[in-house]
């Protein structure tokens, strides 16, 4: 069973068409990245998948649960970056992560979660008030909410923006042991076209609105391979 199954979605603010017709499968295990210009939907597109958007027409499944028919399963199943700017200000760290684990059901906050806020150097800032954090230290906060119980498909929106180099290092191979090791999927939206070149074995490119390219594991192992080419070069082709 597929991680995520996405068909003909489409998404219009004011009649003007922001996605087009997407269809996207995501198999456990695969580490993808959504790249391309600005303006061509890759936000959009994420949170529709997330069920924050609502799209006009299509179907999303996650784990084989729609989710317009059957949200709550859905959910479940899906782990997404938080925007910063939506944590609540009067939590502690520590308190933020009790509630998000509370409302997946778990006992407490999780070990692996732990040891990930340990990684990202957030130990420190456990019991500080989200308030008085700096936005790097809400943009991990996010990020480890997204993560925090290890849900099998996670869709991260520009995750490394704002990460001092070690943490951005930390997260990508902790996002690459999830799926190597947990068979965990992972849609990643990023400009970084250097992270998505060396972690990932998939990329789709997304233009006005539609799935442009798509690269396999095995294309991407030949631009890797090749000393004259780079996905940056592959992209611009591909646009032209």
């Amino acid at each position: 069973m597929s991680a995520l199954h996405v068909e003909a979605l489409r998404y219009s603010i004011h009649r003007q068409p922001i996605l087009r017709g997407i269809d996207l499968v995501l198999a456990p295990g695969e580490f993808a990245a959504l790249i391309g210009p600005n303006g061509a939907g890759k936000t959009t597109l994420m949170q529709c998948l997330s069920g924050v958007t609502a799209a006009d027409s299509g179907r999303v499944r996650i784990g084989g649960h729609d989710l317009v028919a059957d949200p709550v399963a859905a959910k479940r199943l899906l782990g997404m970056s938080i925007d910063p700017a939506r944590l609540p200000p009067l939590l502690s760290v520590r308190e933020c992560l009790r509630l998000f684990a509370g409302a997946r059901g778990l006992p407490g906050i999780p070990s692996a979660t732990l040891a990930l806020c340990e990684a990202l150097s957030l130990t420190p800032m456990l019991d500080r008030w989200i308030g008085h954090c700096s936005l790097g230290t809400r943009q991990k906060v996010g990020i480890v909410l997204g993560l925090l119980g290890e849900p099998p498909l996670l869709i991260l929106d520009e995750p490394l923006n704002g990460l001092d180099p070690l943490s951005a290092y930390a997260l990508k191979e902790h996002l690459r042991r999830l799926t190597g090791e947990h068979g965990t999927a992972v849609l990643l939206a990023t400009h970084a076209l250097d992270i998505a070149e060396r972690f990932i074995n998939r990329a789709m490119l997304m233009v006005d609105g539609t799935m442009h390219h798509d690269w396999s594991r095995q294309e991407l192992k030949a631009i890797r391979d090749d000393p004259d080419r780079c996905l940056e070069q592959a992209m611009v082709e591909a646009m032209r």
